[in-house]
C-alpha cells in the first residue's frame, strides 16, 4: 500500500491546564477528501491548527508524504503545500479583496508589486472559488455578506497554492458551508473534487453530515481530544456516527411539545429597509416559531437587523407590542426584543471577554455596574444549562469553539428573558447534539409563550421547529404557511421563484 499523505499519531496539545487534544491518531490519502467530526470542543480546529502551523504540538508525531511535519507557522505551512479556510473567518475587513486574496503573497520585483501579475493571480483564485459569478475585486471585504467572505477565504487559500508553484498538497476546510447558500455549496464541492481529482488532500470539517456523505470518502472522530473511530463514509451509517461524537443515543432532533399562538407581539406591513428588504410583511403571536426560508442575499437577515434597529426602515409600518415605528437596539431590548446574529465574531460577542462579561452586558444594574460574583453565578447556570464546554464562567469567549461561542449569544437573550426571539442562523456552526439541545430549548421557551422569529438555510430545521414558514424572494417576503404545509421541495421553489 501507498504510504498515507497524512500520517498523525498520539498529538496532544493543551491551552494552560486545559487539553485541546490528548491522543489523536489519523491517516489520510493523497487525493482523498477525509472528513474530520465530533462535536463542538471534541478538538476539531485545535487538530488542524496544529496541522496548519497556527499553534504548535505538545507531543506526537505528524508526517506529511513520509516526511516529518512540523510547520513554524502558517507562511511555512503554505510554502510547503498547506491552505487552511478558517471557520472564523481570518480575513482584514478594512481592505478590499484583492489585498486580502494575496496578503503576503504579492508578485513584487524590486520590492514593487507586479501589478498585471497580482491582477491574475486574483482573477484566476476568485474564478475558481466563485465559479464564474463576479464580484467586484476593488470592493472592501466588510461590504461582502458573510457568504461571499466565506469565497473569498477560500480564494486566498487557492492563491496561496498558486503562488507556490500550484502544489497544493493539503487543503484543510473547517465548515467551509456554514454561511454559504445551496448554489455556492454546490460550486464549492465541485472545486473540492477538482483538488481531489488532481492529487489534493481535503480535510473537511462540517456538522452537516448529509455534506459529509456527498463530499467524503473517509471520516475520522474525535471526542474530547481522543479520535475515537474512524471509516469509510459509504458504508457507515450516519446513525453510528452520530454515536461515535457523542457517546451517547442522540435525543429527538426537532421535539415538539403542544402550544398554542396568543396574541400577536410583532408585526410588520410593507417594511422596506434602505436595501433590503424590499417588502415585508408578518405577525409573529406568542408562543409560536415563525421561520424565514430563503436563499443567502435574499434579505432574510437584513430583514431581523431593520426590527432589531441595527438596519435603518425606509418605509412601511413596524409595531412592537403597542410601540409603533422604528426603535434603537437598546429600545428593543427594553421592549423585550433580542437579537442573535449570524456573525457572532463580528457583531454577536464582545469576544475578548468573558463568558460572565457577556451575558451581563444587556442587563446591568441601574449604574451600569454588575457584581462580578453575581454575573459569575448566573453565567454558571447557563453554562450548566446549555452544556457550554469551558472552563468556568471567568474563560474568555474568544478561547471557546464557534458552536459554544453560540450558545453563550443565545445564554445572552435567555439571561435578559426576553419575550421575542430574533435568531439568525442559530445553529450555525454546532454539532448534531447541540442542534437538538438548540431545538429543544426553542419548543420550550414557545411553549412558555416566548415568540421566536428563526432565519435558517437548513430546511429541515425551519419544518422540525417553526409552525409557520415565510419565504423571502428577492427582497420580498412571501406569505406565511403552516408548516406542516410545508416541504423542502416547495420551499425551495418559492426560494428561486419557480
Amino acid at each position: 500500500m501507498a504510504a498515507p499523505r497524512i500520517a498523525i499519531r498520539k498529538l496532544s496539545k493543551a491551552f494552560g491546564s486545559t487539553p485541546a487534544l490528548a491522543g489523536v491518531d489519523l491517516e489520510a490519502g493523497g487525493g482523498e477528501v477525509h472528513a474530520v467530526l465530533g462535536e463542538n470542543g471534541a478538538g476539531k480546529s485545535t487538530l488542524l491548527k496544529v496541522l496548519a502551523g497556527v499553534v504548535g504540538r505538545d507531543a506526537g508525531t505528524m508526517e506529511v508524504d513520509g516526511q516529518p511535519w512540523d510547520p513554524s507557522g502558517p507562511a511555512d505551512a503554505r510554502g510547503r503545500g498547506l491552505a487552511m479556510v478558517h471557520q472564523e473567518l481570518a480575513l482584514c475587513p478594512h481592505l478590499d479583496v484583492t489585498a486580502n486574496v494575496a496578503l503576503g503573497i504579492e508578485p513584487a520585483r524590486l520590492g514593487l508589486v507586479r501589478g498585471a501579475a497580482l491582477a491574475r493571480l486574483v482573477e484566476g483564485a476568485l474564478g475558481r472559488a466563485f465559479g464564474g459569478r463576479a464580484v467586484d475585486p476593488r470592493m472592501r471585504v466588510s461590504e461582502l455578506p458573510l457568504a461571499d467572505r466565506q469565497l473569498v477565504e477560500v480564494a486566498r487559500a487557492l492563491a496561496t497554492a498558486s503562488a507556490a508553484g500550484g502544489t497544493l498538497r493539503v487543503l484543510v476546510l473547517d465548515e467551509p458551508t456554514s454561511s454559504l447558500g445551496a448554489t455556492d455549496v454546490d460550486r464549492l464541492f465541485g472545486l473540492v473534487r477538482d483538488l481531489a481529482a488532481q492529487g489534493t488532500t481535503v480535510l473537511y470539517v462540517s456538522h452537516f453530515l448529509e455534506e459529509v456523505t456527498r463530499i467524503a470518502g473517509r471520516f475520522t472522530v474525535l471526542r474530547d481530544g481522543v479520535s475515537v473511530g474512524s471509516g469509510d463514509v459509504a458504508s457507515t451509517p450516519v446513525d453510528d456516527i452520530v454515536r461515535m461524537m457523542a457517546g451517547r443515543e442522540i435525543a429527538e432532533a426537532f421535539p415538539r411539545t403542544p402550544r398554542k399562538a396568543g396574541d400577536v407581539v410583532l408585526s410588520t406591513r410593507e417594511l422596506a429597509g434602505m436595501k433590503l428588504p424590499l417588502e415585508a410583511t408578518l405577525e409573529l403571536r406568542r408562543g409560536e416559531v415563525l421561520g424565514i426560508a430563503g436563499l443567502v442575499g435574499a434579505g432574510r437577515t437584513e430583514l431581523l437587523r431593520a426590527i432589531f434597529g441595527l438596519d435603518r426602515v425606509r418605509s412601511g409600518e413596524l409595531r412592537v407590542g403597542a410601540a409603533i415605528g422604528p426603535a434603537s437596539p437598546a429600545r428593543r431590548l427594553a421592549q423585550g426584543v433580542g437579537f442573535a446574529s449570524e456573525d457572532r465574531k463580528a457583531e454577536g460577542l464582545a469576544t475578548s471577554l468573558s463568558i460572565a462579561d457577556n451575558l451581563v452586558l444587556s442587563r446591568l444594574g441601574p449604574s451600569g455596574l454588575g457584581l462580578p460574583a453575581r454575573s459569575r453565578e448566573a453565567a454558571q447556570r447557563w453554562i450548566e444549562r446549555l452544556g457550554i464546554k469551558c472552563s468556568g464562567p471567568d474563560q474568555r469567549v474568544v478561547e471557546l469553539s464557534g458552536g459554544n461561542q453560540q450558545k453563550v449569544q443565545i445564554a445572552r437573550l435567555l439571561h435578559h428573558d426576553v419575550d421575542v426571539l430574533l435568531l439568525d442562523e442559530p445553529t450555525r456552526g454546532i454539532d448534531v447534539a447541540s442542534k437538538a439541545q438548540i431545538a429543544a430549548l426553542v419548543d420550550e421557551l414557545a411553549s412558555r409563550g416566548k415568540a421566536v422569529l428563526l432565519v435558517s438555510s437548513w430546511l429541515p430545521e425551519l419544518l422540525g421547529m417553526a409552525d409557520r414558514i415565510a419565504v423571502m424572494h428577492r427582497g420580498r417576503l412571501l406569505p406565511a404557511r403552516p408548516a406542516a404545509e410545508c416541504d423542502e421541495a416547495s420551499l425551495l421553489r418559492e426560494a428561486v421563484g419557480a
